[in-house]
């Protein structure tokens, strides 16, 4: 059995037609409350990352979605915590009505418009980056 020095992460980059990105709050009463995120969550120990957004997009909100392009990918530490790898997806399509099912709210917004959230702080460079239209650099660090 293998033994994990990081947490893994995963996360969707959910698009709309025009171009707009669906952003969720944390919940008041959650860790690092009311802060901005995009869905996703922890990857189970032996886990493809890729098969931990379909099941936490599933329990979030209620969709099937296709799993996209890995659009970036980075290692990020909270203080007095341990690493955390952070993988986004874009994903275009999925099947059913998106569902709210644990966040304060959310709702679609410009890339551009990213950055006057109050995201998580590991998301911040990956946020930045999409704003100005370089996810895919983020993927390999540059």
């Amino acid at each position: 059995m293998r033994v994990q020095t990081e947490i893994r992460v995963v996360a969707a980059v959910i698009e709309r037609a025009d171009k707009q990105i669906l952003i969720c709050q944390r919940r008041s009463t959650d860790r690092h409350a009311l802060k901005w995120e995009f869905p996703g969550g922890k990857v189970e120990q032996d886990e493809d990352p890729r098969d931990a957004l379909l099941r936490e997009l599933q329990e979030e909100l209620d969709i099937t979605a296709e799993i996209g392009e890995e659009i970036g990918r980075y290692e990020f530490q909270y203080t007095g915590r341990r690493p955390i790898l952070l993988i986004f997806f874009r994903v275009t399509q999925y099947s059913g009505e998106l569902r709210n099912r644990i966040f304060s709210q959310m709702i679609w917004e410009s890339p551009a418009n990213l950055p006057s959230y109050d995201f998580l702080d590991g998301d911040l460079d990956f946020v930045r980056r999409l704003a100005r239209g370089h996810a895919r650099s983020a993927a390999s660090g540059t």
